[in-house]
C-alpha cells in the first residue's frame, strides 16, 4: 500500500521479477497487471486472513 494512492481501497503485490498486480481489498479481485499463480494465491490467502489489518491500514494512510 502506498500513501494517498487511489481508490477503489487495493494492495500491491510485488515480485522480484518486477511483476505487480494491484488487488481490491473488498472484492480480493486483482484489478490490473499480473503475477505468477503461485504467489497470487499464496498474496490472496494472506489477504484473506488479514483483510480487517488491510481495511485498517488502508484507512490510516487515506
Amino acid at each position: 500500500m502506498y500513501f494517498g494512492d487511489h481508490v477503489p481501497p487495493h494492495f500491491h503485490i510485488v515480485c522480484r521479477d518486477g511483476s505487480e498486480a494491484l488487488v481490491a481489498i473488498a472484492t480480493l479481485a486483482v484489478f490490473e497487471g499480473a503475477v505468477r499463480p503461485g504467489i497470487l494465491t499464496e498474496a490472496l490467502t494472506w489477504a484473506r486472513a488479514n483483510r480487517a489489518l488491510l481495511v485498517a491500514k488502508w484507512k490510516e494512510l487515506h
